[in-house]
């Protein structure tokens, strides 16, 4: 066990835990923070996408004591009303059926669209190519990130 001390959504949090403990657990489990879910537990799905320094990564595979000074941003510290541009959009296109890996897909979305503001239709496909929907949303997540494209 270790004390790390960790920038999460813009605050300062400490946890006493193993250094290969995920930082998806440390999250869930330490941090109380449940919007990141569990999905795969191999990076395979994207349900578990974070922010790391503004970078969508997966946190089921990354080890707490990897994450170090880097600023983790939650779907709990997106926006602090919900009113993301993604989110927003997310919510005029309905896309969330079960909603389970919804929380990764915005996060994923969120990211990609800030290096890439005025993406197209295939740039889309790819980037959101690796968070798996079970309820298959893929039109729909494709047609809101688009349309929050066209809202930052």
């Amino acid at each position: 066990m270790a004390i790390y001390k960790l920038q999460i959504n813009g605050q300062t949090k400490q946890v006493n835990v193993d250094p290969d403990t995920p930082l998806l657990w440390v999250l869930r489990d330490h941090l109380g923070l449940v919007g990141t879910k569990y999905g795969c537990g191999i990076s395979a799905c994207g349900a578990c996408t974070v922010h790391m320094n503004g970078q969508a990564i997966r946190s089921c595979s990354i080890p707490v004591a990897a994450v170090g000074p880097a600023k983790v941003i939650t779907i709990e510290g997106l926006s602090e009303k919900g009113d993301h541009p993604v989110q927003i959009a997310w919510d005029e296109v309905d896309v969330a059926q079960c909603g389970y890996c919804q929380a990764g897909q915005i996060m994923t979305a969120a990211a990609f669209l800030k290096t890439n503001p005025k993406p197209t239709d295939d740039q889309i496909a790819i980037a959101m190519n690796g968070n798996i929907c079970r309820c298959g949303a893929y039109h729909r997540i494709r047609e809101a990130v688009k349309l929050a494209s066209t809202k930052a």
